[in-house]
């Protein structure tokens, strides 16, 4: 029995990636848009140009996208078929790392499904069929991973390599997959060796010099990637004239909404809040406030209940979704647009702070079943993470079931595209532009798009492949 309990850890993360697949062969077709058509123009024809990848700001680009886009260029005849189901896959492999982790640490059943229902939910769906973001569920499974190899350190529980690994794991996720990604991933690990470090002082009253050694290699790995990202040239078309103090004075009441709307995008996608509550602030303000009250009071059982002493992990996702809201928030004002952090690009970011919530839930109940806490207490907590999963369940639910409805819809908007891309010789500049929703404000994007189109035809790939 406990045997066939285990295939949960293992069916359930790849029940999900099969529904991804799916999604994604109901909702898109082979075809380049968007973020494709830079790098078209930037890396295509040419994949194997020396000049094209050892460039100033190398380390900011993703290294292994290099590789993976050859790949894609040899066998496939660059295919966004083929960054989409790497990406399904990089996701699968983080739902198999927390499946690993769940089992290790006794989770039950019920607590994993509620979190592979929330994992696989389609508020990715912008990210799941742009393929160019493949590399980005490929990170955040390095995250994943590296927590588990710290906290299998923590808890007694390391296995040989695992030393070897925590010097090795931040310059391969830093550098080679993260990109921007790394930036909270490097500070949370690094707040958590130091908090590993004050924690076993406490109690051997001795410094332990390898929690400082790994949180020297994190870095080291986030300055190479800082000192590669100064060479960029930025290129923002920002609305904001203003800097972000002076803004905040004008408008303060702007960056509450956007924490708030932020906040509520795990519960319910974007675009089915704009259209449940037809413009109305406070429905978003109150699932906004429902997020941060579940984050407070995870943070509160965590500490009262000293479960950082069993796991770090979900300490370390709390903080980490937590902290990734403040980076979208610092990083995303400049546009002046209220749910802008709201954006299905971001939940691949945010939604590590409810798995930190839900595996807090879980460990809590365990060690509350253990102490046989009073009654009355567990009867407020079992209410409290009741209500607090439903809202998570419930509001994915709902967000998966109308994207599931708009899929056709916009998988006519891919066909369209692809009938524009075989005549785009005849289009003008404009229609390219906004056909392939490619920085619409830029006058010269649809020229670039043509470029890109141009580079494709040429070398029959992509939509012009001899076989489509």
């Amino acid at each position: 029995m406990k045997n066939k309990k285990s295939y949960v850890y293992i069916g359930l993360p790849v029940l999900g990636m099969i529904f991804y697949l799916a999604y994604i062969r109901r909702s898109a077709i082979d075809m380049v848009y968007s973020d494709y058509i830079r790098l078209i123009n930037s890396y295509l024809p040419d994949v194997w140009d020396p000049e094209k990848f050892f460039v100033p700001d190398l380390l900011t680009r993703i290294p292994v996208n290099f590789l993976e886009r050859a790949v894609n260029v040899e066998l496939f005849g660059y295919s966004v078929t083929f960054d989409r189901v790497l990406g399904v896959l990089g996701f699968g492999l983080s739902a198999l790392i927390l499946g690993a982790y769940s089992r290790k640490m006794r989770i039950r059943a019920g607590w994993f499904t509620a979190m592979m229902v929330f994992m696989f939910s389609l508020n990715k769906w912008e990210m799941l069929y742009n393929g160019t973001g493949w590399a980005h569920f490929l990170a955040f499974a390095g995250f994943y991973y590296h927590y588990l190899v710290m906290d299998r350190l923590w808890t007694g529980d390391e296995k040989t390599g695992d030393r070897k690994l925590l010097v090795i794991l931040p310059f391969a996720i830093t550098i080679l997959t993260a990109g921007p990604y790394c930036a909270v991933y490097s500070v949370v690990v690094m707040m958590a060796y130091g908090f590993m470090a004050i924690l076993d002082y406490r109690k051997t009253k001795r410094l332990e010099k390898t929690y400082l050694l790994y949180a020297l290699c994190t870095l080291a790995a986030l300055l190479l990637y800082m000192w590669s990202n100064s060479l960029t040239v930025e290129d923002h078309a920002a609305a904001a004239e203003v800097g972000l103090f002076t803004q905040l004075a004008q408008t303060p009441g702007f960056f509450v909404r956007f924490i708030l709307i932020s906040f509520s995008s795990m519960v319910v996608g974007i675009e089915e809040a704009i259209a449940a509550f037809k413009g109305n602030i406070v429905p978003f303000a109150i699932l906004g406030f429902l997020v941060i009250a579940a984050y407070l009071y995870a943070l509160y059982l965590n500490f009262r209940y000293r479960l950082y002493e069993k796991s770090m992990v979900p300490l370390i996702l709390i903080v980490s979704g937590g902290l990734n809201h403040v980076l979208i928030l610092l990083s995303r004002w400049i546009f002046l647009v209220d749910d802008y952090g709201a954006s299905s690009r971001y939940a691949l970011q945010f939604q590590a702070g409810i798995f930190g919530i839900i595996l807090t839930f879980a460990l809590c109940r365990n060690e509350m079943v253990v102490k046989k806490m009073a009654r009355g207490k567990y009867r407020i907590f079992s209410a409290a993470v009741v209500s607090f999963c439903l809202l998570f369940l419930a509001g994915n639910a709902y967000t998966t079931y109308h994207e599931l409805k708009k899929a056709p819809d916009r998988k006519e908007t891919f066909e369209i595209r692809a009938q524009m891309a075989l005549n785009f010789e005849e289009m003008t500049d404009e229609e390219l532009r906004d056909g392939f929703e490619y920085r619409r404000t830029r006058p010269e994007s649809g020229a670039q798009v043509r470029e890109a189109l141009t580079i494709l035809k040429d070398n029959g790939w992509g939509v012009f492949r001899p076989n489509k």
